[in-house]
């Protein structure tokens, strides 16, 4: 069993909304529902192995007010709690805090030393908790605007694709676009990553595992609504598609939480975000693997769910 939680984007700062007006974000309390999932997933009568964080789990706020530092060790230190691994995701709030380089000598760096391909700086790795079971933890900011020096050749590829497929002045705006998803505080996958990706799927298929993939941003549009989604989803979903072994797609990013059954029996599920979701409630879960299927327990906002296989 592992632990599930997306979207917590800490700060100390009082409620606020989010760039609509409309969906009221509970900042500073965010990190009282944190603790409370850490003291359930600790009272699990099985130890759990692990535990996935999805993204996002300090918010862009806290580069305005100069605490970015001082979030990310509160978040980091409730997490620190458990006695289990956490993997991480890299979300859009990450970079809007600290760039990639500065994230890279962080406690958000879960990517294992010597992890070996994908090149250069990208946080793709995956792991074996158990026998025949893999989890894959994809980079959705490889390509990015966010996080990355101006003058570095990731950048200027990313901006040139972004101003492609958006030609508002806004980038953060999909005002009037075909693929709403491009937009700057999404990402997509390198082509890079892509063929690591396929290469890893390819090995689990020969050693018949089941394969859970996790990353920031969801790639199936019926797990989501159509802006946020990867820049290149089709092109993830088009490697996951080719082969046998991926049960699951596991993604933050949309605080309403999102999930699909796909053509290829694939579970997209997109949880529930911590941000809005009120003290009194709570987003996170515990998803139990068995022989042919997993069982997510899920609190406050997030729904029970059984996802055979």
């Amino acid at each position: 069993s592992f632990g599930v939680i997306a979207d917590i984007q800490y700060a100390d700062a009082e409620d606020g909304y989010d760039f609509s007006g409309c969906r009221r974000r509970y900042y500073r309390q965010s990190l009282n529902l944190l603790r409370d999932a850490v003291e359930a997933w600790d009272a699990e009568r099985e130890p759990l192995a692990f535990v996935l964080q999805l993204g996002d789990s300090i918010d862009g706020l806290n580069a305005r007010s100069g605490q970015a530092q001082s979030a990310l060790e509160r978040v980091l230190a409730v997490l620190g709690r458990l006695s289990v691994p956490v993997h991480h995701a890299w979300g859009n709030h990450e970079f809007y805090n600290f760039s990639r380089a500065r994230l890279a000598h962080t406690g958000l760096n879960s990517r294992p030393a010597g992890a070996g391909p994908p090149a250069g700086d990208c946080q793709a790795y995956h792991f074996s908790p158990a026998a025949r079971f893999r989890v894959v933890v994809l980079d959705a900011y490889d390509l990015s605007v966010l996080g990355r020096e101006p003058d570095s050749p990731h950048y200027q590829e990313s901006l040139q694709l972004l101003r492609e497929k958006n030609p508002n002045a806004d980038l953060n705006s999909p005002t009037g676009l075909k693929e709403p998803q491009f937009v700057q505080f999404n990402g997509g996958f390198s082509q890079g990553q892509l063929d690591w990706f396929n290469e890893v799927l390819k090995l689990s298929d020969e050693n018949q595992e089941k394969v859970v993939v996790m990353g920031h941003l969801p790639i199936h549009p019926d797990a989501s609504d159509r802006v946020c989604l990867a820049w290149n989803y089709e092109a993830a979903l088009s490697v996951i598609h080719s082969h046998a072994c991926v049960v699951c797609y596991l993604a933050g990013h949309l605080h309403d939480g999102g999930y699909c059954l796909d053509s290829h029996r694939v579970h997209h599920l997109t949880l529930e975000g911590v941000i809005e979701t009120p003290p009194e409630s709570n987003a996170f879960g515990t998803i139990y693997v068995y022989e042919d299927k997993m069982i997510l327990k899920g609190r406050g906002r997030i729904s029970d769910r059984v996802m055979p296989f």
